[in-house]
């Protein structure tokens, strides 16, 4: 039993780190939510470079959990240590692998808390976008499509379609990128092609409302971090356009 109170404290030794590493599989909310994971971002800037490599390794495993919270959960903690400068292509590969496959989209569940894959999964999203150690930001971008584009009944419901937005601005912001590619990923989905008439399908519904976020980046910027100044988004003119012409496939009504 980890006695929270004490290791708050406590240096990340090599039990204590793997005590609270484990912890963030637990199914209880305030274990997982309330204690490990904000133990794990208490130690992390405290952390040998091969202590965090090795615990990024742990997290990227972590994506092929069976358990939800397990999955869900480990995002999180990768975008903690690539914001203090760790990285290895393997995670962003285990991340591709995961982030649009992940088929349990909801924000909050009575028994097991926070899950909200897609909101942290944004987070890990937009971690990668802003480190100079992912040296091609475009694929991350067309990461961001095809988690928009994957199928699901499930519509967005704890401001997931914000984060997400908010990521991808965060990609966007990245100077390699050129005109086509901040433009690309939006393809995929206008290929989609307009809706019929009827209930609007969530994946239509949770699109929507991301690229209206991103649109609303494209014109205001956005914060690398809290607190930051916002910095604009590369070609956002040519974004905002693009944007709207995509956004009017299935909004006609307002945006002619």
């Amino acid at each position: 039993m980890i006695n929270w109170t004490e290791i708050e404290t406590a240096a990340p030794t090599p039990d204590l780190l793997a005590a609270v590493s484990a912890a963030m599989r637990s199914p209880d909310p305030e274990t997982r939510d309330t204690h490990a994971y904000e133990q794990l971002c208490r130690w992390v800037p405290l952390l040998t470079p091969e202590q965090r490599l090795a615990l990024g390794d742990e997290m990227a495993g972590r994506l092929s959990d069976p358990e939800i919270q397990a999955r869900t959960f480990a995002p999180l903690v990768l975008a903690e240590l690539v914001d203090a400068g760790a990285h290895r292509p393997a995670w962003l590969d285990a991340f591709a692998h995961w982030y649009p496959a992940e088929s349990d989209l909801r924000g909050w569940d009575p028994g097991l808390g926070w899950l909200h894959a897609v909101a942290h999964g944004a987070d890990l999203l937009g971690a990668l976008g802003r480190s100079p150690l992912v040296a091609d930001p475009a694929p991350l971008l067309d990461l961001a499509s095809a988690r928009l584009l994957a199928p699901t009944d499930h519509v967005l419901d704890a401001m997931e379609d914000d984060r997400l937005g908010r990521a991808i601005g965060q990609v966007l912001t990245r100077s390699e990128l050129t005109e086509r590619q901040a433009l690309a990923w939006l393809d995929p989905i206008a290929a989609t092609g307009r809706r019929k008439p009827g209930v609007v399908p969530a994946t239509v519904s949770n699109t929507l409302r991301t690229l209206r976020v991103v649109y609303l980046l494209a014109d205001r910027g956005v914060r690398p971090v809290p607190g930051a100044e916002p910095v604009a988004l590369r070609h956002a003119a040519a974004l905002r356009g693009r944007l709207a012409e995509v956004l009017a496939i299935n909004t006609s009504y307002y945006l002619g």
